[in-house]
């Protein structure tokens, strides 16, 4: 969705004007508006974070949704800053925001019939768009944990990996802002009235438990990825083991055939027709019998 005004209600009882802030002719047409200039200086700032500011006789919102175009880059959660106040409304965004398309829709259809209706759509479009993806995340951490393998450690650590920092991705967003949308339900302003202060609490309920379950995939995912360490020492361990079982094997046959194997006279039975075949036997013997020891204490089972 790019720049565009939306006259609501017949006859018009709110104007909406959303503007692309990264066209320079949004800048020049809020410069020309009577705001105030915190508000103007916000709706142009680069960096935003979930926020809701009285103004004067208006109100500056910041929320962050869900970025339309997946391939973008930049943060996953994009911002839409808001300047609300009686019959007007100005967003802006730098970004697309999913589901915005859809508020148009409704805006062209007289939907909305003041500020605090709009704002109200907005947090809770976001919260849809929002919700399946946080649960998702915790869906991939629960398949994680079903599916823990020591054979598989490298492709779920990956994927835990990517989950955790989604998780603290979206949660640097999501708290702040649902304190912003608790704030915003308890001003005391004629455009925001009791239904959509429950339309607003309701959203704010629901960034609550997205916050919730965002902490709880980041703790989860911080547990596993201990017990996937755990599962690749505990792999080493049973290697290295293994290793050692075998060099302390043929430790006493390396030393017996070095030492019977040295180019000097006077090694015994040198010329002997069976001594080849004894000393195989011995070294055949002194091997079976140090497997044998290692077998009775129990280090293949370890």
């Amino acid at each position: 969705m790019g720049t565009g005004t939306w006259h609501i209600g017949n006859p018009p009882n709110l104007c909406w004007t959303h503007l692309d802030g990264r066209d320079p002719e949004s800048v020049t047409w809020l410069d020309a508006q009577d705001l105030p200039l915190t508000a103007r200086m916000a709706l142009t700032a680069v960096e935003t974070r979930p926020r809701c500011q009285p103004l004067e006789e208006g109100t500056l919102i910041n929320l962050r949704g869900l970025r339309k175009v997946q391939d973008e880059e930049g943060d996953a959660l994009v911002s839409i800053r808001i300047w609300a106040e009686p019959g007007r409304v100005i967003s802006v965004s730098f970004r697309q925001l999913a589901g915005l398309d859809e508020l148009c829709e409704h805006a062209h259809k007289h939907e909305y019939k003041d500020p605090g209706d709009l704002i109200a759509a907005i947090a809770i479009m976001i919260t849809k768009q929002l919700d399946p993806v946080v649960a998702e995340l915790g869906d991939k951490v629960d398949d994680c944990e079903l599916a823990l393998d020591a054979d598989r450690v490298h492709e779920q650590r990956r994927e835990i990996t990517k989950a955790r920092s989604e998780a603290i991705s979206f949660r640097r967003f999501i708290v702040p802002q649902r304190q912003a949308l608790e704030t915003m339900s308890t001003l005391q302003t004629a455009w925001i009235e009791d239904d959509d202060r429950i339309h607003i609490r309701e959203a704010a309920d629901r960034f609550a438990r997205m916050a919730e379950e965002l902490e709880a995939v980041r703790e989860r995912s911080a547990l596993l990825h201990e017990q996937i360490t755990d599962l690749r020492a505990e792999k080493i361990d049973r290697r290295s083991l293994a290793i050692a079982v075998v060099a302390m094997i043929f430790l006493p046959l390396t030393f017996v055939t070095g030492l019977l194997g040295m180019n000097v006279d006077g090694i015994p039975y040198a010329h002997h027709p069976y001594s080849f075949w004894v000393v195989t036997a011995f070294c055949a013997l002194v091997g079976i019998s140090v497997t044998a020891y290692f077998v009775i204490r129990n280090w293949f089972k370890s």
